[in-house]
């Protein structure tokens, strides 16, 4: 491939972006984020009665232990509520965790200081608060650099800048859309995250109006998602790659195996080719979408049922890292077990990382800790392709597979996620890698919404039951649906604290 491909394939670009960002704040460059969460009214009053509850028990224990300087402010408070007075609410509530640092029993310090703190903040989450300066001025801070990032690697690609300039605020802006979205408090209740909600703006918008080709040009759902997993490996302290590791890659391999048997077997029985199916075998069994590329490179397969296998995979993870979340909390799975189902079963990346940050800090870690083992074996996979082909192809002209195929086909990024690991987890102190990862996690929130509204921006549903007459859809699902419960066992054995102790984050 060249030394080139360190400056002009995204694989290695987005590593030196995601550095970049890191470096900035390392350096001690700070940005005020947006905050995006806001309630109605109405939404503000249904909680009344629950903090009514809790003030009226409040009064009465410091009544009982004679804390005097708690009655204005929880009178205040009990007033404001019975008028529906939300701004007045807030005052009284801020008063009363003023109050409370001069109260002399531990446990109503604590108990007023924190019922005063959940209604000051529930107070000040107004739509017009959202929409102030000093609250956008982050966003708008972010989109600027954002752009010229953005644009730089566009630009070292080789491809065209016009579009990608026109299109990028108006994705920036549909991303926004759906932090504001998710910041509701009903729905941030039920758990839709802003991913999510990047996903049905994109779908609704190229399925019901179409997309214009300058705002296509912007739509790098790649070169975004694997910038935002640089910055996410800052987050994953290496010490839990070492823990999580063995056991991650024993459960890849038995998941590979499993999955791509069946897939392959699956798309002989509906009488698809080996090509095709041996392409849709590993794109749902290894880990989506850079699988399916290098299997496609190692078969020197046809770039339809390349693309198609990839536009399986993109549709599918939509349901899926909605669902697999909501379905962990409802069974009550281990965080670990949960992130390692997450990180065996969906089948890219981002989307794992979109469904860990659903389930939890914990099955996060997990999750991508799995999904890293399954990575890693990309480059083997190829290689065992290229072999196969090689020595089922007919005629002199077919090409031998060799080793360098390993590292071509292996996905760069994944190298700048562990490299940040290491230097955050072994460099840097606690404190100063707390410090920074709080301001990077935000903004690898950022990338992960475009990625994901620029996937739904390039995904049409009717475009995927074209080809094949359905065939290979079938094939991707049913496998998809054996990947699913057989991941799951494998999580509860492997994770569960069944054969070995569950690790613990």
């Amino acid at each position: 491939m060249g030394w080139s491909a360190i400056w002009k394939k995204d694989d290695w670009l987005s590593v030196w972006m995601g550095f970049l960002i890191l470096g900035v704040f390392i350096a001690g460059f700070t940005l005020k984020l947006p905050d995006w969460k806001w309630m109605t009214g109405a939404e503000f009053g249904r909680k009344n009665g629950a903090w009514t509850e809790k003030v009226h028990v409040l009064t009465t224990d410091a009544a009982a232990k004679g804390e005097a300087g708690l009655v204005e402010p929880l009178a205040a408070l009990g007033s404001a509520f019975s008028s529906k007075d939300r701004l007045g609410a807030g005052a009284a509530a801020a008063a009363l965790q003023k109050a409370a640092k001069d109260l002399q029993d531990p446990d109503l310090k604590k108990r007023a200081d924190a019922i005063g703190a959940e209604i000051k903040t529930a107070a000040d989450q107004r739509i017009a608060r959202v929409f102030s300066w000093s609250n956008l001025r982050g966003a708008l801070l972010v989109l600027v650099a954002f752009w010229v990032l953005a644009a730089l690697a566009i630009g070292l690609m080789g491809e065209k800048l016009g579009g990608f300039l026109a299109g990028f605020p108006v994705i920036f802006v549909l991303t926004a859309l759906s932090f504001l979205i998710a910041g509701n408090a009903t729905v941030t209740y039920y758990g839709l995250e802003y991913v999510v909600w990047a996903l049905l703006i994109g779908l609704f918008i190229s399925n019901v109006f179409g997309v214009p080709a300058w705002l296509k040009a912007a739509a790098k759902s790649e070169l975004y998602i694997k910038i935002g997993l640089v910055l996410l490996g800052a987050e994953v302290i290496f010490s839990t790659l070492l823990k999580a590791g063995a056991l991650a890659m024993v459960q890849a391999v038995f998941v590979i195996g499993a999955v791509w048997y069946v897939c392959y077997w699956l798309a002989k029985r509906f009488g698809l080719d080996k090509e095709f199916g041996a392409i849709l075998a590993t794109g749902v069994s290894v880990c989506g979408v850079s699988a399916a590329i290098a299997a496609g490179g190692a078969l020197q397969g046809d770039p339809k049922k390349v693309s198609h296998t990839i536009s399986l995979i993109l549709l599918v993870a939509i349901p899926m890292l909605i669902l697999q979340p909501i379905i962990a909390r409802a069974l009550q799975m281990p965080l670990s077990v949960a992130g390692a189902w997450l990180g065996g079963t969906i089948d890219t990346t981002g989307a794992v990382a979109a469904a860990g940050s659903i389930a939890g800090p914990q099955a996060l870690n997990v999750a991508m800790v799995v999904k890293l083992a399954q990575n890693t074996l990309i480059g083997l996979i190829a290689f065992l392709l290229a072999l196969w082909a090689a020595f089922t192809r007919k005629g002199a002209s077919a090409e031998r597979p060799g080793a360098r195929e390993i590292w071509n086909r292996f996905p760069k990024f994944v190298l700048g996620f562990i490299a940040a690991s290491l230097v955050f987890s072994l460099l840097l102190s606690e404190p100063s890698a707390k410090a920074v990862t709080k301001l990077t996690s935000g903004l690898r929130g950022f990338w992960f919404a475009l990625a994901f509204l620029s996937i739904g921006l390039g995904t049409r549903f009717k475009d995927l039951l074209a080809m094949g007459g359905g065939k290979p859809a079938l094939t991707f699902i049913l496998a998809q649906v054996f990947n699913i419960l057989w991941t799951l066992l494998l999580a509860y054995l492997l994770f569960g604290g069944v054969f070995f102790p569950s690790p613990s984050f």
